[in-house]
């Protein structure tokens, strides 16, 4: 089956084309996307990697992609560009959080760790559940625990609490495409319409709380 993969959720991206059969994922091909123009950049790197293997788009059975944590507007644009083109295939959508790519085929109980800036991080748990948190409480529930962590900050961070950590590369679509080839296989899909990013940090969320009761209120 061929596969593509997206991930627009950083500074720059990346796009992949896999051809997935059985526990096999072979990359195709892996084209950049340069920060700041992900809008202008994915259509046409789309259409110029399939066509560079003689391909077009309704060859694609399958399609993978970050939903986060990352940038407001990186995860609009490619999670968009995949609704609309899996919504004309009718094609399946995995979802692929960037913290489970950190910590894809490694032994042992592992804690995936990332700058989500205003000294706060985005922490995957061994349990695979996801949260923000403070420096502080980051560092409460590393306790213990190897972490790992593409961002040059967190792994400083950890360093200085004398925490076991190892700094690893960020993951590009390569990796989003193997993951979400093994959620496909599973049965872990999702329509366009329930297609969403993960990038809502607490402080929005209490921001947004706060609006609303002064909305029910009248103040």
């Amino acid at each position: 089956m061929l596969l593509l993969a997206i991930d627009t959720s950083g500074k720059d991206g990346s796009i992949a084309l896999a051809n997935c059969h059985a526990d096999d994922c072979k990359i195709l091909g892996l084209a950049p996307l340069d920060g700041g123009a992900f809008s202008a950049q994915l259509v046409p790197q789309i259409a110029a990697l399939l066509k560079e293997h003689a391909l077009t788009k309704n060859d694609i059975g399958a399609f993978a992609a970050t939903s986060g944590p990352g940038s407001f507007t990186g995860l609009r644009v490619g999670l968009a560009a995949i609704k609309a083109l899996a919504e004309v295939l009718a094609k399946p959508i995995a979802a692929v959080s960037l913290l489970e790519a950190i910590t894809a085929n490694v032994q042992g109980p592992v804690l995936a760790a990332m700058d989500a800036g205003r000294k706060e991080v985005y922490v995957r748990q061994p349990d695979g559940s996801e949260s923000l948190l403070t420096q502080e409480e980051f560092l409460g529930a590393a306790r213990d625990q190897l972490i790992r962590t593409p961002d040059k900050s967190i792994a400083d961070l950890a360093h200085a609490a004398n925490l076991k950590v190892e700094e690893v590369p960020r993951s590009r679509s390569d990796a989003i495409a193997r993951l979400g080839w093994k959620k496909i296989q599973s049965g872990q899909t999702i329509s366009p319409e329930a297609l969403d990013a993960n990038y809502i940090r607490r402080s929005d969320q209490i921001f947004a709380k706060s609006i609303y009761q002064k909305l029910e209120t009248g103040n």
